[in-house]
């Protein structure tokens, strides 16, 4: 972070007592608490170790939606449209759910809320694969996006208050479990249900993970709960709704979450539509998810300082190139152009993931922006799935859905040159002014 070199406005401050932020645009006071959320006792090892136990545990949901989707259609009798809302209510959640999330933090202990929220997800999980009406499946569906939508939308402040040094680095391992967890149960989830004969089995399986989440960060909550009550008191941060660098992290976020949840959801029935068996179809979503987990860690790595636009433009490259290839050829290599796509949006992922944390300086901050970037982002996102669906019964088929993707994805690379962190542009245009000043 740049620091102001200026004697007068600093000592001002500091002759009163409190602690503000040295640039322009956050100069709200900060309590001293914002500094010191490190749960007592954990080190980096383990907190590593329960957030990658965490992260395994918010996809397998969302994901195993698609290799089950012939078996759902079935059982329910659902349209296009009414299956896609299988994954878009979880992805609309998790950007509606992102607007209390800070505000459930503060009043109830960030750590405790994840830990009910990771309880939400693994009871809601459990239930779906036993539902027999489809308003006990959306209904389950519901408590599984508000699992994920809460406590994904704190992860990010606990990195933030505890290991704020580390935050880029641990952002990409999290950002990489995720992809994990989708890898596997995009894999798993088909063969499971052919082993079972049964697509129940396969779905209530993924609630496994779950149990394991909440052990884990059950360790966390406890490990914190002393730091936490001798630190009651903590600032609330208002959204950057003003903020024009937020807005544009917000819109290129949306765009590679509607292409993303949009892919997870229909991949395996596409190729399906193409005449693939469903096991060869849900290899091909599993190629998609482990490209995707693949490039989560290589862009965290290349990525060294807070201005990432040329890599976020590498990354949205790579998947225009590839979403154009299988817009023009859906069925021609798709184990090569489907990992293509993901490689870019996943590389795009950790990195937009990473922008809130460049423009902030404090856990609560970051979950400000958090909070207004997933609420914009995943409401756009579960349009994704919706319009994809939408189109293919419309239509008769998902070329026209393909081509969408091509559109979403244009934007994305549009955006790139734009998304310098508003910190460095600030402190450039403070540092000019405060030179002019005379002595």
């Amino acid at each position: 972070m740049n620091t102001l070199c200026t004697a007068r406005p600093v000592a001002a401050y500091q002759a009163s007592g409190t602690k503000v932020t040295q640039h322009s645009h956050f100069s709200t006071p900060v309590n001293q608490a914002d500094f010191a959320e490190k749960p007592q006792g954990l080190s980096i090892t383990l907190a590593v170790l329960c957030i990658v136990l965490v992260a395994l545990t918010l996809r397998p949901a969302i994901v195993s939606v698609g290799p089950l989707m012939p078996g759902l259609l079935k059982t329910f009798a659902l349209s296009h449209t009414q299956a896609a809302l299988l994954t878009a209510i979880p992805t609309l959640l998790m950007g509606l759910l992102a607007l209390p999330a800070p505000w459930l933090a503060r009043r109830f202990g960030r750590d405790r809320v994840i830990l009910v929220a990771l309880a939400v997800l693994c009871v809601a999980t459990g239930l779906r694969a036993f539902v027999g009406s489809i308003g006990l499946l959306f209904l389950s569906t519901v408590g599984v996006g508000a699992g994920i939508a809460v406590a994904g939308a704190l992860i990010a402040g606990f990195v933030k208050a505890s290991y704020p040094k580390q935050a880029a680095m641990l952002m990409g391992v999290y950002a990489t479990a995720l992809a994990l967890g989708s890898t596997v149960a995009a894999a798993l989830t088909g063969p499971l249900a052919v082993w079972a004969s049964n697509w129940r089995v396969s779905a209530g399986f993924w609630a496994l993970p779950a149990v394991i989440s909440f052990v884990a960060w059950l360790y966390i909550e406890r490990k914190g709960r002393s730091a936490e009550q001798s630190n009651v008191t903590t600032t609330p941060h208002s959204m950057p709704l003003r903020n024009p660098t937020a807005w544009l992290i917000a819109v290129f976020f949306a765009c590679n979450n509607f292409i993303f949840y949009a892919y997870i959801s229909w991949i395996a029935p596409m190729y399906v539509d193409f005449s693939r068996t469903p096991t060869s179809a849900g290899l091909v979503l599993a190629s998609f998810t482990l490209a995707f987990m693949v490039a989560n860690p290589v862009f965290g790595l290349l990525s060294r300082n807070e201005d990432r636009r040329v890599l976020l433009a590498v990354s949205s490259g790579i998947a225009l190139l590839g979403i154009i290839a299988t817009a023009i050829a859906p069925q021609a290599m798709p184990f090569v152009m489907i990992p293509i796509i993901a490689f870019g949006t996943g590389g795009a992922f950790t990195l937009g993931m990473t922008l809130p944390l460049d423009n902030t300086k404090t856990s609560g901050e970051a979950n400000a922006w958090n909070a207004m970037i997933l609420l914009f982002s995943y409401v756009v996102a579960a349009a994704g799935p919706l319009l994809m669906g939408y189109l293919r019964d419309f239509t008769g088929s998902f070329h026209p859905s393909l081509w969408l993707m091509v559109g979403v994805s244009l934007v994305m690379v549009v955006l790139t040159p734009f998304l310098q962190p508003y910190r460095a542009r600030s402190n450039v245009v403070s540092t000019v002014a405060l030179q002019q000043v005379p002595a």
